[in-house]
């Protein structure tokens, strides 16, 4: 079984912040995940995207903070999209970010440095053992990632869906 967490940038104007419209854009779009990733418009995490969260919640650790803070954003920062009246109970959770808080995400990713997170919670995440380099690669591609995703979403002032593929 594969699972994802889908990122896709967008005008906000472009959006319904409706439930059931939301699930058919986003399939469409991971349809064309491929182009759309190759566009820098997309991105997603297979599986492990709670634990990238994890990374970055290593910030709290380096330089204090609490729940409403910018590390919070990347992966599950935003607002959940409730199911509507009609709505197909079994479609996925998304998260509507709107462009300020995706230029919050941006400037964390921008100036948060990985090898101090990756210093702190790198133990948590499956480092200090033989995979060590290789755990340590997985989440730094996956910083890069969002990083590169964020940036672009930011500079062009879109926000930013997420779905929970399974």
């Amino acid at each position: 079984m594969s699972i994802h967490v889908h990122f896709r940038a967008v005008a906000a104007s472009e959006i319904q912040e409706d439930h059931t419209w939301l699930a058919a854009y986003l399939a469409k779009a991971w349809d064309d995940h491929a182009d759309e990733c190759a566009a820098g418009i997309a991105t997603s995490i297979p599986k492990v995207w709670h634990f990238v969260d994890d990374l970055y919640a290593a910030a709290a650790d380096l330089v204090g903070g609490g729940a409403d803070e910018p590390w919070t954003l990347p992966v599950h920062g935003g607002r959940p999209v409730a199911h509507g009246a009609g709505a197909d109970l079994h479609d996925p959770p998304m998260i509507f970010m709107d462009p300020p808080e995706v230029a919050r995400a941006a400037d964390f990713l921008t100036a948060v440095s990985f090898d101090a997170l990756w210093n702190v919670a790198g133990g948590r995440l499956g480092g200090g053992g033989p995979q060590e380099a290789l755990a340590k690669e997985e989440y730094l591609g996956h910083h890069e990632s969002l990083r590169s995703f964020y940036a672009r979403a930011a500079s062009s002032g879109h926000a930013v869906v997420k779905v929970v593929w399974a």
